[in-house]
Formats: structure tokens, C-alpha cells, sequence
């Protein structure tokens, strides 16, 4: 793929500060100044599916202050330059209703359906509350077919209803799956922790096809294990990754919508992710960032950083971390 305008990464920090220049994801350039792309990012300021606090509709843009923090030249353990591999762009933030559920989730899947555009293109959404996930799913299930879900979460979210509202930020999975959007005993849930409502919540949860490794379970099964059992459950098949930033415990994302205590650390969560650079990664997106209870941009960094490894996985497509890792980064230098 050739492109006709604007360079292909993001403004250069040695030449203009990190804290001037366009706000932009990471700097990187608006979807406006390329001929074509193949990522997008895309903002989704929707958070009219939230059960507890609000706010995540603010969560886009302060992704984005925090990803001007971002060196984003060179991944250094992923062993890429990920923004000189492919054009990716900003796309801009959906226009969606604040208002009404369904009319924000119908045009959610639409704006996403033409960036996708019918091609190879792929999208990191940045919410918003996860209620997005829902038709972000529905696009890319429409151009790649099911896929698997990797979904990293203090919570399940397959429940069936919220004061009879069938689509909101815990009931989209169990949606995705009536919907036929995921791979049948292909999807999996990461960092669960936290009370229910019902034990039934659990049991109905696995007859949905999912199976979960609970944020205790890391401490059992280490970084290794969690990364062997994703792979092993999800195989081959193409995979959307949705990132709750509540799976990082309140310490490290106290911005969130429903924090809850015990959650994996922002070490374990980025070592996972890199870990699993070798799937199939075919759109992704990062939620629940609510910045009025963020102190000192933790949250937003956390999430920034996120994105761009997510943005960086669909780079490396096929190689993995262990096989790629410069040997700087070991352990003794």
C-alpha cells in the first residue's frame, strides 16, 4: 500500500516538544491528511450504558492528552517501529447521541463499518463506557466474520438486563454471543474479580461458551500460564481484544467507572498483552477511562499506553514477544 500525503508516523519529539504539536493520538496523523490507512484510532465519547459512575464519555480525549507522554518511534519490547510499519491514523471521535442506547450503538456500528470500509483496515476504539464494545464487535464481525474475544475485566459483563435496558456496559457479551459475533468455546475472560449478584451469574457465563481466568489465578498460573491458555482458547481464528481499564487494580486506574480491589497491576497487564503480539488481532478497543476520578493522568496514561501496544500487536502481526524481545530487555543488563 502506497500513501500519497503526510508522513507516515507521528511528529517527531526531538523536533517539537511532546506537549505541543497536534492533539492527535500520539500525535500521529488525522485521518483527514492520508490518502488511506490501514489502523485507525477512533474515539467513542458514549457513556450512556453506565450502571455506576459516569463520566467515561470524557474518556477519549483524556487518551489522548496522555498518549502526547508516549515515545512512540520504537516499541522496545515488541523489537518494532510500529508507526513506520503502517499508516495509522486518528480518526476523529464518533458523533453519537448522548441520550438514547440504541441510537448511539446504531451509529457507533455504522461510522465503524465505513472507516472500516470493506478492506483490511483495523480499529482501536477508545471509549467511553463498554457498552461501545457491542457494535464495535458488529462492524468487525461484519468484515471478518466471528471471531474470538479476549476481554480483560474486573467483571463479565454477560448479564442479561439493567432495569430492563438489554444493552449497557455488563450485558453487551452476552448480546455478542446471542448475535452469533464470537466463535463458539473461543473466548475468554482475563483479571475477574470482585462479588456478583448470583452464583447462577458464573454458571450461565460458561454456557455462553466463555471460559475465565480470575485476577487470583495470576498468582497461581503466573503471566505465562494466562498467556498459554489465551492462545491455546483462542487458536487461529481472528481476535478482538476489549480492554475494561477496571482489570488494573484501583491503585493503578482509579479513573474508572466500577473500580474494584485486587486487580492486576499495569506491569502484569502490558507484559500479558505483549505476550500475546502473535494473534490474529483484527480490532480491539480500550473502555471505562472516567477522568473526573483520575489523579495525575494514572489512569489515562495506563490506557494511552494500552492503545498503543494494541495498535502495536496488529503490527507484529504473526511474531511474538518471547521470539522478538531485543536482548536489552532481559531481566540482568
Amino acid at each position: 500500500m502506497t500513501y500519497e500525503s503526510a508522513p507516515i508516523g507521528a511528529l517527531d519529539s526531538t523536533k517539537v516538544p511532546r506537549f505541543a504539536g497536534p492533539g492527535t493520538f500520539a500525535r500521529i496523523p488525522d485521518l483527514s491528511q492520508v490518502s488511506d490507512y490501514d489502523i485507525a484510532i477512533l474515539g467513542v465519547p458514549f457513556d450512556g450504558g453506565t450502571s455506576y459512575r459516569p463520566g467515561a464519555r470524557f474518556g477519549p480525549m483524556a487518551v489522548r492528552q496522555a498518549a502526547r507522554n508516549l515515545r512512540a518511534g520504537f516499541h522496545v519490547e515488541l523489537d518494532v517501529a510500529p508507526l513506520k510499519q503502517l499508516q495509522v491514523v486518528d480518526a476523529g471521535d464518533v458523533p453519537c447521541s448522548p441520550y438514547g442506547i440504541s441510537d448511539a450503538v446504531g451509529e457507533i456500528e455504522d461510522h465503524t463499518r465505513e472507516l472500516l470500509g470493506g478492506s483490511n483496515r483495523r480499529i482501536v476504539a477508545i471509549g467511553g463506557d463498554h457498552t461501545i464494545a457491542l457494535p464495535m464487535l458488529r462492524a468487525v464481525a461484519r468484515e471478518h466474520g466471528p471471531v474470538a474475544l479476549v476481554h480483560f475485566d474486573a467483571h463479565l459483563d454477560t448479564w442479561d438486563t439493567y432495569f430492563n435496558a438489554p444493552v449497557t456496559h455488563g450485558t453487551i457479551f452476552r448480546r455478542a454471543f446471542e448475535e452469533g459475533l464470537l466463535v463458539e468455546d473461543h473466548s475468554i475472560h482475563l483479571g475477574i474479580r470482585g462479588p456478583i449478584y448470583d452464583q447462577i451469574d458464573m454458571e450461565q457465563d460458561r454456557s455462553f461458551g466463555f471460559r475465565t481466568i480470575r485476577a487470583n489465578d495470576l498468582d497461581v498460573i503466573g503471566i505465562d500460564g494466562a498467556v498459554d491458555a489465551v492462545k491455546q482458547r483462542v487458536g487461529d481464528v481472528p481476535v478482538y481484544v476489549s480492554v475494561d481499564i477496571d482489570v488494573l487494580d484501583p491503585a493503578f486506574a482509579p479513573g474508572t467507572g466500577t473500580p474494584e480491589a485486587g486487580g492486576f497491576s499495569s506491569r502484569e497487564l502490558l507484559r500479558l498483552l505483549r505476550q500475546l503480539s502473535g494473534l490474529n488481532l483484527v480490532g480491539a478497543d480500550v473502555v471505562e477511562v472516567s477522568p473526573a476520578y483520575d489523579h495525575a493522568e494514572v489512569t489515562s496514561v495506563a490506557a494511552a499506553t494500552v492503545a498503543f501496544d494494541l495498535v502495536t500487536m496488529m503490527v507484529t502481526g504473526g511474531r511474538t514477544a518471547r521470539e522478538h524481545a531485543p536482548e536489552t530487555d532481559s531481566a540482568v543488563r
